[in-house]
């Protein structure tokens, strides 16, 4: 089936419009990419073209079509246990020494709370979630708290129902650890729910303010930066770092790197892992309030 082109013109104002939504940075090469990720809603819509369909998105005041934009744009390219590193880090350093912290300073059930930022379809939170059941048992236990956000309602939507394919599942997944943690239902896999009742999902703009009501021990923010400009990279870690606890870890992709551009964060390593200590203090009075979907 042949793709309706996109002009020049259509392009800079596609490009803008999904860069206000998203952050998305979309340049002149990326022309291919719009006619490919909209067509099916030129087909929904009817739209004769671009500038037609984007008639219709600013006309929609029930902002139906703009999220199907987000959706259809927004990459949600993801999998279990994706790049193992991180996971180790978790498993080997970054929690046995939070948990170390806590309890010196007395807590009997030792809080613990992690951000998948852009967590997409949720495999990211619930690879998390079982981390922490294989290396502290029992959940009840401990006072765990694992909060997954995307920009895709979309893909929170799936998320929050821990809900996946056979293809999905043994995207990363040790098949020893699929009838430990998943029901089969049908055709898919869901999430048991002792992980499931550790892990909520909102719908969230990274590049808005953020507002939660309590700090994050640990983010996970990776391979999200890439699709942003420079300053909007800037804007994305500053707003992190206002989540975060003092002396919270910052994990971001393996191919990724923040020196330079945020002095706040210190770089550390450990074995093959590359992670950043936040040098500061979580400040929720220095935070514009943002009403953010649980689902």
């Amino acid at each position: 089936m042949s793709l309706t082109s996109i002009s020049r013109d259509e392009l800079a104002v596609w490009s803008r419009y999904v860069h206000e939504n998203t952050g998305v940075f979309l340049d002149d090469s990326k022309a291919y990419l719009l006619e490919t990720r909209l067509a099916g809603l030129l087909r929904e819509t009817g739209a004769a073209g671009f500038s037609e369909l984007f008639a219709r998105v600013k006309a929609d005041v029930s902002y139906t079509l703009r999220r199907k934009i987000i959706d259809a744009i927004t990459t949600n390219e993801t999998s279990f246990f994706r790049d193992s590193a991180p996971f180790d880090l978790l498993r080997h350093k970054l929690i046995p020494e939070l948990i170390d912290r806590r309890q010196r300073l007395g807590s009997r059930r030792v809080p613990i709370r992690i951000w998948s930022a852009a967590c997409s379809t949720g495999q990211e939170a619930y690879s998390i979630a079982i981390v922490l059941r294989e290396l502290l048992g029992d959940l009840k236990n401990w006072d765990i708290r694992i909060v997954g956000t995307d920009i895709s309602d979309r893909a929170v939507a799936q998320a929050s129902l821990g809900s996946f394919s056979n293809l999905e599942l043994n995207r990363g997944m040790p098949a020893p650890l699929i009838p430990r943690y998943f029901t089969q239902v049908g055709d898919c896999w869901r999430i048991r729910d002792e992980l499931r009742a550790v892990a909520s999902f909102r719908t969230m703009n990274l590049l808005q303010a953020l507002s939660f009501p309590t700090p994050f021990d640990i983010v996970f923010c990776r391979n999200v930066a890439i699709y942003f400009t420079e300053p909007d990279r800037i804007r994305l870690f500053q707003n992190i770092s206002r989540c975060l606890a003092k002396d919270g870890a910052l994990i971001i992709g393996s191919t990724e790197s923040i020196s330079g551009l945020c002095p706040q964060f210190k770089s550390q390593r450990h074995l093959r892992s590359v992670f950043y200590h936040f040098e500061g203090a979580y400040d929720p009075a220095a935070l514009k309030p943002l009403i953010v979907k649980d689902t």
